[in-house]
């Protein structure tokens, strides 16, 4: 220290650092300060040694107090399933349509729905369930397969075109324009007819049209058009599209349409989970 110079200005002797002209003085830390930093070192240490820190080879050191917060939470865990086993079991045990009208267990399926509605639908449909080209949007009041609790319990069940389910939604609709049953113009003529039904851009409503509907897409879009969900037949009128809502989209979808695949979700997430999600997918505000 004895070689260390004073700084003139301040009086402050300096540490004997200098870079670039510019010399560090030596201030000491204030006295609170260290003591603070002396205090958190004696708490960190203290708590290392009353709860589980230090990894080991064979796990943490178990601590004086033997406080885990895994078992707090597989403690935690247990009694949320112990007090959720009575309603757990009166949803597996009650017909979906009778969850409705149980307020207590409507709220319950409902909450539930929820939660597994985010593990496995949002992939396709959406956080919001607002769907996307070629997913429906379930906040709507337009099923392709009906939106009855029944009906939503039967779709989530089995699914829409699933091969490992026998009891699987199934429609096919036809390549009009790939296997031939319709010529190019007259693939033109019905879409024009089509896009007028809910009054698209390019839409015209002409006798050609409506006659090559009636000959062709009536069987499983209806007569006026406005769908069959016991066919998997789409309505045809409103303004609520599967693959975009324009002209060249129902061109496309005449000449060789894209047929979406939904998975039968019975088998893999049970009974009781599955109305739990049409009980919630039904109260999102389409289901009727």
């Amino acid at each position: 220290m004895a070689n260390h110079e004073v700084d003139d200005i301040t009086g402050v002797e300096t540490t004997g650092h200098e870079w670039d002209g510019i010399k560090e003085l030596n201030n000491p830390l204030p006295r609170w300060w260290l003591w603070t930093f002396y205090g958190c070192i004696a708490v960190g240490l203290g708590i290392s040694v009353l709860y589980p820190a230090w990894p080991l080879f064979g796990g943490p050191t178990p601590g004086v107090l033997g406080y885990s917060t895994r078992t707090e939470l597989s403690n935690d865990l247990a009694a949320a399933q112990l007090a959720q086993a009575g309603l757990i079991a009166k949803v597996a045990a009650t017909p979906v349509a009778d969850i409705l009208i149980d307020a207590d267990l409507n709220r319950y399926a409902t909450a539930g729905g929820a939660s597994a509605f985010k593990v496995h639908c949002i992939q396709c449909h959406g956080t919001g369930a607002e769907g996307g080209v070629g997913y429906p949007n379930l906040n709507d009041d337009e099923w392709i397969w009906g939106g009855t609790i029944d009906e939503v319990y039967a779709t989530i069940t089995h699914g829409a075109r699933d091969p490992g389910d026998p009891d699987t939604h199934y429609n096919i609709m036809p390549n009009f324009g790939a296997d031939a049953i319709l010529e190019a113009p007259q693939i033109a003529t019905v879409a024009t007819y089509v896009a007028s039904l809910s009054g698209l851009e390019g839409g015209v409503n002409t006798p050609e049209g409506a006659q090559i509907f009636a000959d062709n897409c009536a069987a499983c879009h209806g007569d006026d058009a406005k769908g069959k969900p016991e066919l998997g037949g789409p309505d045809l009128t409103d303004q609520i599209w599967l693959y975009n809502g324009s002209l060249d989209s129902i061109v496309a979808q005449l000449g060789k349409p894209r047929h979406g695949t939904m998975p039968a979700w019975g088998v893999r997430l049970g009974d009781t989970t599955v109305k739990e999600l049409a009980v919630y997918v039904h109260g999102l505000g389409g289901g009727r």
